[in-house]
């Protein structure tokens, strides 16, 4: 609101299957179309709900999360690739000559477009999984010392914690080169040439962190 009311278009791009982002009056919706339904995105929100109150055994709780991980990641991603192989809908946002894409980076694919349009980028998120975050910010998060999400590990660990640390980040590492990947290879198809996760994760001209750090 308050950047249309200093004079700014927008543009939003949104699936059709698209669950939350509707007409909105102080912005242009475009539609992309996608080889899945709304109730399909619906459906996987709703599964991926239940299983947090799943008690299962370890084990068998990873092996699901893996699954699921991998069928969620390969529903958004189909999506993105549908945006930028759409040759009509991304002439259009060349010749409208924006001034810089508004992005979250927790699926990649606003950075691809900011490259592919030549724009700057704006990043807004409340945070990114696997450190990737550090990573495109080149900041320092050796796990010895930085405690992982959901460890409940603090800043002063012995060895155990430490362990328990080294654990999650390998995990982490695991789930997300399933998840982000495909990615780079898609980036590096587009934009023709050899572009990594972490470039797109480098590409932002300004990090907007919508998180609290109160504690």
């Amino acid at each position: 609101e308050q950047l249309h009311q200093r004079g700014h278009d927008m543009v939003v791009l949104a699936s059709e299957a698209s669950v939350h982002i509707k007409e909105g009056a102080f912005y242009t919706l475009k539609r992309y179309p996608v080889p899945f339904r709304r109730e399909d995105v619906e459906e996987a929100f709703i599964k991926l709900g239940h299983g947090v109150f799943e008690n299962e055994p370890l084990l068998q709780r990873v092996v699901k999360t893996y699954k699921k991980v991998k069928e969620d990641s390969a529903l958004i991603f189909s999506a993105c690739s549908h945006l930028l192989h759409n040759k009509e809908l991304m002439a259009s946002l060349v010749e409208s000559r924006f001034d810089a894409v508004l992005a979250d980076p927790f699926l990649p694919c606003g950075p691809i477009v900011a490259l592919y349009l030549g724009l700057p980028a704006v990043f807004f998120l409340n945070a990114l999984p696997c450190g990737l975050d550090f990573q495109g910010t080149q900041c320092p998060n050796p796990p010895s010392y930085v405690p992982r999400a959901l460890s409940l590990n603090s800043d002063h660990m012995t060895f155990l914690p430490r362990v328990k640390n080294m654990l999650i980040f390998l995990s982490e590492s695991f789930l997300c080169n399933v998840v982000y990947s495909p990615y780079g290879a898609l980036a590096s198809e587009v934009l023709q040439k050899d572009v990594t996760v972490q470039d797109l994760m480098s590409s932002a001209s300004v990090w907007i962190l919508r998180s609290d750090f109160v504690k």
